[in-house]
């Protein structure tokens, strides 16, 4: 497992997790707004689960669903399962040109 520090206050350091195990990489966001070790902690993984939780608005310590996607290829990773959705992420989940994750699913790498 290796941390890499995000944007998100806490009272403590943030991270995402970027997890090597079996042969697969899976790296989690967790809360962050956009910041670059997003796209390190991403490359090369088989699965990149980050926050959209809203869809264009910007709020601080958080991703949106326009970020993700105008960074979507510095992210270099195999597939992007967008989790941590808003009301109004929800509603336009239809929009977005990546996997939404629902409550309870199950993803096979």
């Amino acid at each position: 497992m290796t941390p890499f520090l995000v944007k998100h206050a806490s009272g403590a350091p943030a991270y995402a997790l970027r997890v090597e195990y079996g042969g697969k990489v899976i790296t989690h966001s967790g809360d962050t707004e956009w910041t670059e070790s997003l796209v390190e902690a991403a490359r090369g993984a088989d699965l990149f689960v980050c926050e959209a939780y809203f869809f264009e608005k910007k709020v601080t310590y958080h991703l949106n669903y326009q970020t993700v996607h105008e960074n979507r290829q510095r992210l270099d990773c195999r597939r992007v399962v967008l989790t941590h959705m808003s009301a109004d992420m929800l509603s336009r989940r239809d929009e977005a040109d990546m996997e939404c994750t629902d409550d309870g699913q199950v993803i096979v790498l």
